[in-house]
Formats: structure tokens, C-alpha cells, sequence
């Protein structure tokens, strides 16, 4: 193995290794908006192919040790976040049966940010999962050096992303390498309580 993870741009043929990622990165939340774990995981599919997505290949990257695929992120400037979760929304509603729209646009409209958004000028990092094979293996850490690197050459001050207020893991990881956390989502029905974190960066 590898002595630690590379991370590079989605590219051709990641697919297979990515989607499953990609979904496992929502804490179910890809369940609930189209239905089920198979119309989730061919809308994530299809979202890579479209442009302007918030899973568009143009802002995936994939970790990689030697025996493939360990992780994956999306990541993007937070100004372009909601024109492509709006895209997003409107590749699933093309992906899911007609009887499922109105739960899922209700949804849509219903996991609207409660907390405070973050800045424009934020990296977001909407996704991010390692393979259950490689957990605690460098594989987050490296995704998240990499989104670190991004904001830097694109000019943004900050790195933000949020998590579920019950996935101690993963805020404990966020904590360890220098977030925040900012604010919190009160839990809404059927949807847990979130964490918003930010990490301000120091300058080159």
C-alpha cells in the first residue's frame, strides 16, 4: 500500500468506485430525495455526466492508494452552490418515477439551510467519503488538504462543509485539522440536526 493517498480530478472510469461514495457521503440524505438507494445512486450517475451539478465530474476529486479508489469529494466555490444543487434537483426529478417529484421537491425546499450560510468567497465541500476498507488510513485528510489547496489557488479565504450532528467521526476529524464548528441545524421531522464548520486559512 501506498505510504499515503493521492488525490486527483475525477476522471473516465472512476464511476463504479465513485457513486457508492458519493452516496454514502449524505448520511442517507440522497435516500430521501429519490426514494431509494438505487434511484439515488443512478441519479449521482447521471449528476456526473450533467454540467453545473453539485456531482458533476468537474468537481470531484478521488483519493487513490494502490489498489484503487479510497475516497471521494465535491468541492466549489460556495457562490456557485445553489444554482447547482438547483441542477441537481432537476437531474433527479429526471431520474426518479413522476409520483416521487412532490416529496422530493418538498424535501428540497424543506432541507433549505437553516444555519447561517456560508461566505461566497468559501470552498464548499458539499460530499466526502472514505471506502469502509480504508478508513483511517490519511484518506479524509488528504481529500481535505487538496480542497485546502483549491481555495488557496482560487483565491478564498475559508473551507467550509457541514455534517450531521450525530456523526461524531467526522466532526471529531474536522475539529482535529482546524475547523470550526458555527452553527447547528435543529433536526426538522425527518431530518437529523446538522454541524456547519469552517476552516479560515492562513495567508501564502
Amino acid at each position: 500500500m501506498s505510504a499515503s493517498p493521492t488525490v486527483r480530478p475525477f476522471a473516465a472510469g472512476d464511476e463504479q468506485a465513485t457513486v457508492p461514495l458519493l452516496y454514502e457521503s449524505s448520511g442517507g440524505m440522497y435516500d430521501r430525495l429519490a426514494g431509494n438507494r438505487d434511484l439515488a445512486e443512478r441519479t449521482l450517475m447521471r449528476a456526473l455526466a450533467d454540467d453545473g451539478t453539485t456531482a458533476s465530474a468537474d468537481v470531484v476529486w478521488v483519493a487513490e492508494l494502490d489498489d484503487g479508489v479510497a475516497g471521494a469529494m465535491a468541492a466549489m466555490p460556495y457562490a456557485e452552490w445553489t444554482q447547482r444543487a438547483h441542477r441537481f434537483l432537476r437531474t433527479t426529478i429526471r431520474t426518479i418515477p413522476p409520483w416521487r417529484w412532490p416529496r422530493a421537491m418538498w424535501l428540497y425546499r424543506s432541507s433549505g439551510r437553516l444555519a447561517p450560510e456560508p461566505s461566497a468567497d468559501s470552498l464548499y465541500i458539499d460530499s466526502l467519503a472514505t471506502s469502509a476498507r480504508h478508513r483511517r488510513e490519511g484518506v479524509a485528510r488528504a481529500m481535505l488538504d487538496q480542497a485546502e489547496r483549491m481555495a488557496h489557488q482560487q483565491g478564498l479565504p475559508t473551507v467550509a462543509l457541514d455534517t450531521w450532528q450525530d456523526n461524531r467521526p467526522a466532526r471529531a476529524l474536522y475539529l482535529g485539522v482546524g475547523f470550526e464548528e458555527v452553527a447547528y441545524t435543529p433536526a426538522t421531522g425527518s431530518l437529523p440536526g446538522g454541524v456547519s464548520l469552517v476552516k479560515k486559512l492562513s495567508a501564502r
